[in-house]
């Protein structure tokens, strides 16, 4: 899993409402041929392509300069609906490292930090003044999330504070999964261990 720590680039706003995970990955892509690493020309498809397979032109994701967005400024409850992993996948294979909302998908919401995406939920308002600002900057300004302190930082150097479950935290900043993780506290287990089996050999027999 890839870290994450500061992160400084262009966000596209997608402020639309209930964005579920069939709408940011249709589950037809998610069977038959189609695997990981072949998603992101797929991810959120519904709103990228018109009915006859052109792009919709009226999409901001497909804009200069906004294709190179690495930062989604969302609508509330985005990522709402299914379970399907192959959601987070799919937006990391599309280059995006972080999502900016109100409020998430409470399945999608765990899957990003399993994956290395981060998720940052400030106040609606603060949602939609940090969108208006991007939008108003034409593509010339850059956010700035920093894992490390915590803050978002609008194109104008608004800085706004966010909270991480320092366990989720101290994962993304490290790169870790949750196996990594309990690998770094080996010596701790194997510890507890000894002592355990000090303590109730039984529970060791065979």
């Amino acid at each position: 899993m890839r870290k994450f720590t500061r992160l400084s680039a262009l966000a596209a706003p997608i402020l639309r409402e209930n964005v579920d995970t069939d709408v940011i990955i249709p589950i037809d892509r998610l069977v038959g041929n189609s695997s990981r690493g072949k998603l992101g020309p797929w991810c959120l498809a519904a709103l990228r392509y018109l009915p006859d397979g052109r792009e919709n032109p009226e999409f901001i994701l497909n804009r200069e300069p906004y294709r190179a967005a690495q930062i989604l400024i969302t609508g509330p409850n985005f990522g709402c609906g299914s379970s399907r992993e192959g959601a987070v996948w799919a937006l990391e294979e599309m280059g995006i490292r972080c999502v900016i909302g109100s409020s998430f998908g409470d399945i999608f919401f765990n899957n990003c930090f399993q994956n290395g995406l981060l998720p940052v939920v400030l106040d609606r308002q603060t949602v939609e003044s940090l969108a208006r600002e991007v939008e108003a900057s034409q593509g010339a300004g850059r956010v700035e999330v920093d894992l490390e302190a915590m803050t978002v930082t609008s194109p104008a150097g608004r800085r706004y504070a966010f909270a991480v479950e320092p366990k989720r935290r101290e994962a993304l900043l490290e790169g870790l999964d949750e196996i990594g993780m309990t690998l770094r506290r080996a010596a701790d287990i194997a510890a507890f261990q000894a002592r355990d089996r000090q303590a109730r050999p039984w529970v060791y027999e065979l």
